[in-house]
């Protein structure tokens, strides 16, 4: 029988936390440049650029559009081990990594995008 007295850790997390992912592909930091450009870096060290002034400025930018306020912008957040911003948008972490991986630079296309 188990002692009832012994307290127990709790492996869940505390609450409003996140469990944080493990898989290498998950953002570890990120930062903002001038002309909608990150720099990003994994968990598992690689690092790259990603740029998305394509996305942001094209026609079929969609809600990637609201980017275009640099305040908005410059606002990026890594949630989750993903680039967030305050208004809810979000970059795919793995779809970022395997551009990386073989060309060092994410460039998301308008129209896969949209």
């Amino acid at each position: 029988m188990r002692d009832q007295s012994a307290p127990e850790e709790n492996s869940t997390s505390p609450l409003g936390e996140l469990p944080t992912s493990r898989a290498p592909w998950r953002v570890a930091s990120a930062e903002a440049h001038e002309g909608f450009v990150l720099s990003v870096r994994f968990l598992d060290g690689v690092e790259g650029k990603v740029d998305l002034t394509s996305l942001i400025a094209s026609p079929k930018a969609g809600v990637f559009a609201e980017l275009r306020d640099k305040d908005l912008f410059d606002a990026l957040k890594v949630e989750g081990g993903a680039v967030t911003w305050p208004n809810g948008l979000d970059l795919a972490p793995d779809a970022m990594y395997r551009a990386i991986l073989k060309s060092g630079i994410f460039k998301p296309i308008p129209e896969i995008a949209a």
